[in-house]
């Protein structure tokens, strides 16, 4: 399943590679993460590793395949 992630805010270099299956690019006031999730265990850790890493996600969303 892929997913586009859109976390609040300029992501720093430091901060992406903490997300490595996934790349990244930003718009105005967002950091946009893509790619592949493997399934739901995948899916609630990566929520947890934004908060643990003090990042807002504004937007989690399963995209076409």
């Amino acid at each position: 399943m892929r997913y586009e992630i859109r976390v609040d805010g300029q992501m720093s270099d430091e901060l992406t590679t903490a997300f490595p299956e996934f790349d990244s690019f930003v718009v105005p006031n967002q950091t946009v993460l893509y790619g592949q999730v493997d399934d739901e265990a995948h899916l609630y850790g990566l929520l947890i590793r934004f908060q643990s890493l003090g990042l807002r996600v504004a937007e989690f969303r399963r995209l076409p395949e």
